[in-house]
């Protein structure tokens, strides 16, 4: 019997960060307090990807405060600091890893989704250095299991070792879509994390009807453990079990990236 029938992931839609001034008015309502925006985004979406992590520290003070303002099954994940990622020899990150992982992030709790690890695009593969960063993420801290996800953004990366050594550590690799840089959709991790790229300010809704319709069923092929058509894969890749679905609209036409959010999870419900 197979214990993955009628099972599936749980699928979480949202976009980048929450304070963007386009958004009062459209995504926001008029008049809305700001210190109310993350309260009002995490009601109409189920994760946002906080991104002021990636350019300095945040103040455990705020991970708390992030934590109350938002629903009980919301969940954040975050980018990593760039002084983690954007050096020459990764296998000497280790400091800059264990000053993130402990400056606050825990008080999350439960909301703490996957930490994304996004490197340059001019950062190339090289396996032994890229292995040695790998090694440095751990995956359990302070009694609370981790997930981990690269994105990594040249086309040396589209390798099977590269595959290979993500399925060893239990790391997702982003699938990045609609935008400009090189697709990697083959599963690696009990999850699956997108960032999709190519909203329009010719549609109302970011995306077309059809666009968003084609989205919402990959997700949930994601979810049942399925690989969706029309993405790019390295490998040969087979069916697994059921993964947790991250899926974010990021970049492209921004302003309209909320209505894409919401549009999939309507979609979705």
């Amino acid at each position: 019997m197979d214990r993955h029938k009628g099972r599936a992931g749980r699928i979480r839609i949202g976009v980048g960060g929450w304070t963007y001034e386009p958004w009062r008015g459209s995504f926001y309502p008029e008049g809305l307090a700001q210190r109310r925006e993350l309260e009002h985004a995490s009601r109409a979406l189920t994760s946002i990807e906080i991104n002021g992590t990636y350019y300095g520290a945040q103040k455990p003070e705020s991970f708390r405060k992030w934590h109350d303002e938002t629903p009980g099954d919301f969940v954040f994940s975050l980018k990593a600091p760039r002084y983690a990622t954007n050096r020459k020899v990764l296998a000497d990150a280790g400091e800059s890893v264990a000053r993130f992982l402990s400056g606050g992030l825990m008080l999350l709790g439960d909301k703490l989704g996957p930490i994304n690890w996004q490197f340059m695009p001019t950062k190339t593969f090289d396996p032994k250095d890229f292995e040695a960063f790998l090694k440095l993420l751990p995956t359990v801290a302070e009694g609370r299991a981790l997930r981990h996800v690269v994105e990594v953004r040249h086309d040396s990366f589209r390798n099977p070792d590269f595959l290979a050594m993500l399925r060893e550590h239990g790391v997702a690799a982003v699938i990045a879509a609609d935008g400009k840089f090189p697709q990697i959709a083959d599963p690696t991790a009990p999850f699956v994390y997108a960032r999709i790229m190519g909203t329009s300010p010719d549609e109302p809704l970011g995306y077309s009807p059809a666009a968003l319709d084609l989205w919402a069923k990959r997700a949930r092929t994601w979810a049942a453990g399925g690989l969706p058509e029309g993405l790019d894969y390295v490998g040969a890749n087979t069916a697994s079990g059921p993964r947790d679905v991250y899926l974010y609209v990021i970049s492209g036409h921004k302003a309209r990236n909320p209505q894409a959010a919401m549009a999939l999870i309507d979609r979705l419900r």
